[in-house]
């Protein structure tokens, strides 16, 4: 699965280069996976600007201006905190595109509605938020090997 997720890096590296636009990330569940990919491809510098890893709810409301009444009414792990994550990513940089991640990876953390594997996701650019929830088989590696590789594939899809 490395390999693929390297692909989808180098991928999306192409794509926001041919369209001349910077990325950062907001990280929650993947804590920086999405980041760590992106930087392994040489020359991410030219179209990677940064990464925010919020895994607490105080990080993302201080470093993403995600609103405390947002995750209070939606919870943490939401399409609604996925949204305001990759707006602020975009608002909080020099990006003009940001991916979001805010999930429950699991061992432990399940909630009525949400069980493990859970995962919301968003993109984020000029103006235009689109989301998406998944919830993924498998244990936490898994889970997050899998909410990095979506992502990126959704990157592709966002950019297209």
């Amino acid at each position: 699965m490395t390999n693929d997720i390297l692909d989808l890096a180098t991928r999306v590296g192409q794509a926001l280069e041919a369209k001349g636009l910077l990325m950062a990330t907001a990280e929650s569940c993947t804590g920086g996976g999405i980041a760590y990919f992106i930087t392994e491809i040489p020359g991410s510098g030219d179209w990677f600007d940064c990464g925010f890893v919020t895994y607490s709810n105080a990080a993302k409301t201080e470093m993403l201006d995600v609103p405390a009444a947002v995750i209070a009414q939606f919870g943490a792990v939401s399409e609604e905190v996925a949204a305001a994550m990759a707006e602020g990513a975009v608002a909080n940089s020099n990006a003009h595109v940001a991916v979001s991640t805010t999930g429950i990876a699991g061992p432990t953390g399940a909630v009525p509605g949400k069980p493990v594997g859970t995962v919301c996701f968003g993109w984020s650019k000029d103006g235009v938020t689109h989301t998406e929830r998944i919830v993924f088989p498998g244990d936490r590696h898994e889970v997050r090997l899998r909410t990095v590789a979506h992502a990126l594939s959704g990157m592709l899809r966002f950019l297209e």
